[in-house]
């Protein structure tokens, strides 16, 4: 009875599992998902968003939307605002201050990315 049970179950799982997968493959939009994280982003589009409230900034070949992340910043988000819009990789290494920021914070980054900088267009 429990090896009937078991399998039964394992069945069961195996099927939920490929239906899933199928219907993940079948979504629309789910290729459009993979690209716009590939969006390239120029200089000029870039500094369309220099603000607390729509703040994006390029760091080390990325796009990162950090709008909602502001207020999450362990210092002040003034430190932060100057950024806004711009290339900010020397920055975000330093700190301004010549000290790395830590790997948690490295980690969060990919959370926020938009897209690729592409420099100046």
């Amino acid at each position: 009875m429990m090896r009937k049970l078991f399998y039964v179950s394992t069945a069961a799982f195996w099927v939920a599992v490929a239906g899933f997968w199928t219907g993940n493959l079948l979504l629309p939009g789910a290729e459009q998902t993979a690209t716009a994280a590939e969006h390239a982003i120029g200089a000029a589009e870039l500094a369309r968003h220099a603000k607390p409230d729509d703040c994006w900034m390029a760091i080390n070949g990325s796009v990162y939307d950090l709008t909602p992340y502001l207020p999450d910043h362990p210092s002040r988000p003034s430190i932060i605002e100057p950024w806004c819009g711009k290339e900010a990789t020397e920055a975000y290494d330093t700190k301004t201050k010549g000290r790395k920021h830590s790997p948690e914070a490295d980690a969060l980054l990919p959370k926020y990315r938009i897209g690729r900088f592409v420099g100046a267009s």
